[in-house]
Order: structure tokens, then sequence, then C-alpha cells
């Protein structure tokens, strides 16, 4: 994904400004500006969406495995178009 696209449908901008950080840094961030991590981040929830759409993730699987677990194709818990 790019850092801002262009979504035709809805014509609308998305922006997108952590595709490029990794989970890593991401929690760098959370701890050096002493951002509340949710609860859910520490019970292997790592990409949360709403609850039918969201299981945790065990150790191995990529972090999006959580999402849409139960079928193979690449949407989003409303957030995409695709």
């Amino acid at each position: 994904m790019p850092v801002i696209e262009w979504d035709e449908e809805r014509r609308l901008y998305k922006y997108n400004p952590l595709i490029n950080w990794n989970y890593q840094q991401v929690l760098v961030y959370l701890q050096q500006n002493n951002v509340q991590e949710l609860p859910l981040h520490k019970k292997g929830y790592i990409s949360v969406g709403c609850q039918p759409c969201t299981r945790p993730v065990v150790e191995g699987e990529n972090s999006r495995a959580g999402r849409w677990w139960w079928e193979s194709s690449q949407k989003e818990c409303g957030l995409h178009t695709h």
C-alpha cells in the first residue's frame, strides 16, 4: 500500500501513516510517547478489527492472520475496498 491512495469508489484519499513501520517500531513509539497499549495486544490480538472478524495471532503466524481468518481474501473490516 502507498502512504497516500485515492479511493475512486468513495471519492476520497486514504492516508496510511504507519505503512512503513514494523511492529517493533510501533511498540517503541508507544513506550517513548507513553501511549496506552490496547490490552488485547497482550492477548495476541495484533491486528484488531470488529469482534467477529478478529482472532488472536499465534506465534509464527503473520501479524494479519487474525483478520478475516476464515477465508483467504484480502478484505478488511470496512477499512478498505479490497
